[in-house]
C-alpha cells in the first residue's frame, strides 16, 4: 500500500515518490509508492484519490514522456501543463485507464484495452526466435537466392517437388480454384496430403478442412537444371506468396547406380532427415 511519509520520504530505486502534492484537494503531501506491486489508493468522496493517481502521478509521467519527442513531432501535440508538485522520483511512462469504461469483454486485460498487447505481439514476432515444433530448429527466413542455394545443397540429386500453398485449414470445394490452376497449364495439386491430376470439375467436401498446395514443378537437383530450380522457386514463391513447400524423395545409391540394398539405403535415409520429415518448409524475407 501506498504510504504518507510526513515530509520525510526514503531515497529508493524501488518507489515512486512524490513530494509536496497540492493538485486540487490534496494538502502538500508527500507519499512514497511501492513499484512492482499492485497499489490500491482509498478513501471518501473528495479526499484526492483521483487527484493523486490521475492528475499528479498519470499527469507527470504522460508530460515527461512527451518531452522525449523532437520539437517537430511537439508542435501537432502541444505542451503539457505541470502539476502543482514539488517533485516526483522514480517515475517511468505511464499507462491511464478511465475508472468507467465501456469494455465488458470478461477476457479484457490492462494490455488489450490500451492495445499494448498489438505492440508486444509485433515485438515478439520481429525480435523473437522461432523453432519448429517439428525438428526443434530455429526456423529462419531466406531470400529467393537463398532457397535456391539451400536446396541445391541440401538436395543435390534428389528428386523433389516444389509446392506453392493455396489454401491452409479452411473448409470449401474450390472447384473454381481447380479449374483456374488447370486453366493455366498446371496439372497436379496436393490435397490434405495426395497428390491428384487436376481434372475438370474436381473439388472437394466443402465441409471438410482442407490443406491444398498446387504442384508447380518436380525434378531431380542436379547442376544442368539449376537455371530451371530458380525459375521454379521464383514462380512457386509467388504463387504462394512468399511462401512454398519442398517434398522430396531420399534417392538411394541403387537409383543412382550403386549397388547397396535399396531398403538399407532408405532406412538410412530416414535416419539423416527425419523419420517422416520428407518435406521442408521455406519463406523468403521481405525488407
Amino acid at each position: 500500500m501506498a504510504k504518507e511519509t510526513n515530509g520525510k520520504v526514503p531515497v529508493d530505486q524501488d518507489f515512486i515518490e512524490v513530494y509536496g502534492a497540492r493538485v486540487h484537494n490534496l494538502k502538500n503531501i508527500d507519499i512514497s509508492i511501492p513499484k512492482n506491486k499492485l497499489v490500491v489508493i482509498t478513501g471518501i468522496s473528495g479526499s484526492g484519490k483521483s487527484s493523486l493517481a490521475f492528475d499528479t502521478i498519470y499527469s507527470e509521467g504522460q508530460r515527461r514522456y512527451m518531452e522525449t519527442f523532437g520539437a517537430y513531432a511537439r508542435q501537432f501535440i502541444g505542451d503539457m501543463e505541470r502539476p502543482d508538485v514539488d517533485k516526483i522520483t522514480g517515475l517511468s511512462p505511464v499507462i491511464s485507464i478511465e475508472q468507467k469504461t465501456t469494455n465488458k469483454n470478461p477476457r479484457s486485460t490492462v494490455g488489450t484495452i490500451t492495445e499494448v498487447y498489438d505492440f508486444l505481439r509485433l515485438l515478439f514476432a520481429r525480435i523473437g526466435e522461432a523453432y519448429s515444433y517439428n525438428t526443434g530448429k530455429p526456423m529462419v527466413k531466406w531470400s529467393e537466392e537463398e532457397i535456391v542455394e539451400n536446396i541445391f545443397t541440401r538436395f543435390r540429386d534428389e528428386k523433389i517437388s516444389l509446392l506453392a500453398p493455396l489454401v491452409r485449414g479452411r473448409k470449401g470445394h474450390y472447384r473454381e480454384l481447380f479449374e483456374d490452376v488447370r486453366k493455366r497449364g498446371f496439372l497436379k495439386v496436393r490435397v490434405d496430403g495426395e497428390v491428384k491430376d487436376l481434372v475438370p470439375k474436381m473439388q472437394v467436401d466443402r465441409y471438410k478442412i482442407h490443406d491444398i498446395e498446387l504442384v508447380v514443378d518436380r525434378l531431380q537437383v542436379t547442376p544442368d537444371l539449376k537455371s530451371r530450380l530458380s525459375q521454379s522457386v521464383q514462380q512457386t514463391l509467388k504463387l504462394g506468396k512468399d511462401l512454398m513447400f519442398v517434398s522430396f524423395t531420399p534417392a538411394t545409391p541403387a537409383s543412382r547406380g550403386g549397388k547397396t540394398n535399396g531398403a538399407t539405403a532408405q532406412k538410412k535415409a530416414e535416419k539423416e532427415n527425419g523419420k517422416g520429415n520428407s518435406e521442408m518448409i521455406v519463406q523468403t524475407a521481405r525488407i
